[in-house]
């Protein structure tokens, strides 16, 4: 492995491309993207100057100039990439969610640590100066004793029954790609919930189109989430202490602004994260800075945690009523 870490961009669809466009802008080395056809992988290097193009997935895990594999397929097929890249002895970041479950997120964790090699979900949003800032303010004591946190992610995406998030074939549905948002950021405040009460409504094609959650942690507090695939709401998120509150600003999982108050709502401190592109590029400074710490798990988002929320999404699933083909 060189000094520079080099990466390999796994697919070619939406989210690779934001993916891609972020790292490029911040300087990282982009080496190699693989399609499972060689006109898309062609287009997609000629698009960002990535040096090379492979018709499949197994030609670009197979690259020995790639040591960093990102897996951007759609979810059913997160598990099974994930895999290939590991075996042949290449790091990976994976698209959130991780995987489809509980189960897939433990065989993929523990891969990873039989051959001692960092895997990570791509939940770009803990990465962010923001949510770092956040997590400053909270240690310093700040808030007092945190107590709740209130989130939605809530968005109105396309009613096509056609459409990959309204196909539970591909893991389509409000829980995968939007409540993950907020459920990681009530695993990072707050761990595993000790308890949690769920609910849903859904579209003609089966896929959730809402589901609202209330987690109460073994500590006492509170966290309640709204996720939406068929209504655009606030997008905000607060978060309650003893002392004080924060309050994250429209679109709380992207680059936004936060503002501190105290108890008596006097206003502490905002904060406004500037940033170039999306912000995506952070996920990746963090993967490259744990693989050169010769760690095999970031302290940030760890793969143990992982797991943890897949299980709660399962634990969810369960409550609403929610399968997709084949369990």
């Amino acid at each position: 492995m060189t000094d520079t870490l080099r990466w390999g961009i796994l697919a070619t669809g939406g989210i690779a491309h934001a993916f891609t466009s972020d790292l490029v802008l911040h300087g990282f080395q982009v080496q190699a993207v693989g399609s499972r056809s060689q006109p898309s992988a062609d287009a997609f290097a000629a698009e960002f100057g990535i040096p090379t193009a492979h018709g499949s997935y197994e030609a670009l895990v197979a690259d020995p100039d790639v040591d960093i594999i990102y897996v951007s397929t759609p979810h059913p097929f997160h598990a099974e990439n994930a895999a290939l890249a590991l075996n042949a002895g290449k790091h990976v970041l994976i698209e959130k969610p991780i995987a489809m479950n509980g189960r897939e997120a433990r065989e993929i964790v523990d891969l990873a640590a039989g051959l001692g090699l960092l895997v990570m979900e791509g939940m770009w949003t803990r990465f962010l100066p923001h949510m770092v800032r956040i997590r400053e303010i909270i240690a310093a004591g700040t808030l007092g004793d945190v107590h709740t946190l209130i989130a939605d992610h809530t968005q109105d995406l396309p009613d096509d029954p056609a459409h990959r998030l309204n196909d539970l074939a591909l893991g389509g549905g409000a829980l995968l790609d939007l409540a993950i948002y907020p459920l990681s950021f009530a695993s990072n405040l707050f761990g595993r919930p000790e308890t949690i009460l769920a609910s849903a409504s859904f579209k003609d094609t089966g896929a959730d189109a809402q589901v609202a959650t209330i987690f109460r942690y073994p500590g006492g507090q509170i966290a309640t989430t709204l996720s939406a695939s068929d209504t655009k709401g606030p997008n905000t998120a607060t978060i309650l202490g003893t002392d004080g509150r924060i309050d994250i600003d429209h679109v709380w999982y992207s680059p936004t602004t936060i503002h501190v108050r105290s108890s008596d709502n006097e206003l502490v401190e905002s904060f406004t994260a500037e940033v170039a592109g999306r912000g995506m590029h952070y996920q990746a400074a963090e993967m490259e800075r744990v693989i050169g710490a010769g760690k095999t798990s970031s302290d940030i988002l760890p793969t143990e945690e992982l797991v943890a929320i897949m299980e709660t999404l399962d634990a969810v699933r369960d409550q609403i009523g929610l399968r997709y083909p084949g369990e």
